[in-house]
């Protein structure tokens, strides 16, 4: 096979890049409609380690993201898991089995206040796992100029990864910060980057801010 001389190990260049950030919203988080009906006790026992790590972590380092990327003008782009109808007739057949359901505008649907939008940042309304199918993101991307990607936020094995995947295929180089996204337990998050990790470039918050931030 020809060498093409290429490879996913490319710096951020922020004018062609946007920052992905996946369903950081009210809905995946304590309180949210996700968990409605549970005991705190259940949560704790089901869940307690995707919201440490969320909070001790993951929302953390995409804050530090946020902030260096705005300042790099990098654009900022949101999904959020929500439907355009109150019954969810819109909703992907997966979505519909799992009961991943709320409603566009409704409180479960806004992005977490701790990195919550700002100006006109871009927010899209997902029905899928990967942002890709449910959305027009790809021609966003388009008329945007972008060519590169960093991905964040949650679940790392379904969402996160959904993204990054699709996102190769279509032709954007991807970067991952591995403590800048979280899933259900350790085990899950760690398989997922193995997994992932011919498809993009992997590396810590600390190295992408070091990066990016001499440009901004």
């Amino acid at each position: 096979m020809k060498d093409f001389g290429l490879s996913r190990n490319v710096p951020v260049v922020p004018k062609q890049t946007a920052l992905l950030l996946i369903d950081v919203q009210n809905y995946t988080m304590e309180g949210g409609g996700e968990y409605a009906g549970l005991d705190a006790e259940t949560i704790d026992q089901k869940y307690g380690f995707f919201f440490r790590e969320m909070r001790g972590r993951a929302i953390p380092n995409m804050q530090k993201l946020l902030a260096s990327c705005r300042k790099a003008g990098i654009e900022v782009i949101y999904t959020v898991i929500a439907s355009l109808t109150k019954d969810g007739r819109d909703l992907s057949l997966d979505y519909k089995i799992s009961k991943m359901f709320c409603v566009k505008d409704s409180r479960d649907a806004q992005v977490l206040d701790e990195v919550a939008p700002r100006g006109d940042e871009i927010v899209l309304t997902k029905t899928s796992s990967s942002v890709f199918i449910s959305t027009n993101l790809h021609y966003i991307l388009g008329n945007l100029g972008v060519k590169q990607l960093i991905v964040v936020g949650a679940l790392t094995d379904q969402c996160v990864d959904s993204a990054v995947r699709d996102a190769c295929d279509l032709g954007y180089l991807v970067t991952l910060p591995t403590d800048a996204c979280a899933t259900q337990s350790r085990v899950r998050h760690e398989t997922s980057l193995a997994n992932n990790a011919g498809y993009c470039r992997q590396m810590t918050t600390a190295a992408l801010l070091a990066e990016i931030e001499p440009v901004g």
